[in-house]
């Protein structure tokens, strides 16, 4: 499949901003499953200090502004091939060891439900208990947005019944190292097709399974990615994988806006976060 996307990201200041840095992590790399055919990033209203890829193997760039900006746009855009390998991302790479995706963090941090959750899933093989642990995500968290933040750990959700895609991925991740399984939060694109608006990127885990190696798990949607997903950036948790985070110095107040478009051979999909 090949995929059309453009991902803009626009703030806007009531005062102009003493000090802001943000970094990106918007620029999807060929491997299993993608090739990137053409990317571009365009800033306006700030500078591009330096890019370079991170402890993951995520490309990033940092992008800093100061003085009398009122307004900042980021926009990405390019073309992505896709295939659908039923979610088998394959043998580990990279600098980061496996040991270290068995890490909990703030976000990932196992408790009571999560513990009875592990517990209780079926299954002959890790295979099998991850796609049980799938469904019953799927099933049990209720997808609505604005039920939980960025900060929401993924015991909170489970306990509120309901979240989005980044609290399924959560839930797995600290489910999956519970069971001794290495695991990783992916963000990236979904191209939907019976949906035209979303709140914004998607978001799924990775489980490094004997014999396979990484496996995508997509709760939210109770499907192993296929070839509608495009991954820009993984990570232990939100944290290490969002597609834009930063921080600003000053008090001017801070409006963001979000649209995002895929498409595909006639079918399109507009996602937008205000």
């Amino acid at each position: 499949m090949r995929l059309t996307i453009t991902h803009t990201t626009e703030y806007s200041y009531d005062d102009p901003v003493q000090f802001s840095l943000q970094r990106l992590r918007l620029t999807p790399l060929s491997g299993p499953g993608q090739t990137v055919a053409e990317w571009s990033i365009a800033v306006d209203g700030a500078t591009v200090e330096a890019g370079f890829a991170d402890q993951f193997g995520n490309h990033t760039h940092l992008v800093s502004a100061q003085g009398a900006a009122h307004a900042i746009s980021i926009a990405a855009s390019g073309v992505v091939e896709t295939q659908d390998k039923a979610g088998v991302f394959g043998a580990h790479t990279g600098f980061v060891p496996l040991w270290l995706y068995l890490r909990e963090t703030a976000r990932t941090k196992p408790g009571k439900l999560t513990r009875e959750l592990m517990k209780s899933l079926k299954g002959e093989s890790e295979l099998a208990q991850m796609h049980d642990l799938m469904g019953r995500l799927h099933e049990q968290l209720r997808f609505e947005p604005g039920a939980t933040t960025t900060e929401t750990t993924a015991e909170q959700a489970l306990e509120s019944g309901s979240g989005v895609c980044q609290d399924h991925a959560h839930i797995f991740v600290t489910v999956a190292r519970l069971m001794n399984l290495p695991a990783r939060y992916v963000s990236g694109y979904l191209m939907m097709d019976d949906q035209k608006d979303q709140a914004a990127t998607h978001a799924w885990a990775d489980v490094h399974l004997p014999g396979l190696g990484w496996v995508g798990f997509d709760a939210a949607n109770n499907i192993c990615p296929d070839d509608r997903y495009v991954r820009l950036a993984s990570g232990l948790c939100y944290a290490d994988a969002a597609p834009v985070s930063g921080m600003r110095i000053g008090k001017a107040g801070e409006n963001l806006d979000v649209k995002i478009h895929v498409s595909c051979e006639g079918q399109s999909q507009t996602q937008s976060q205000s």
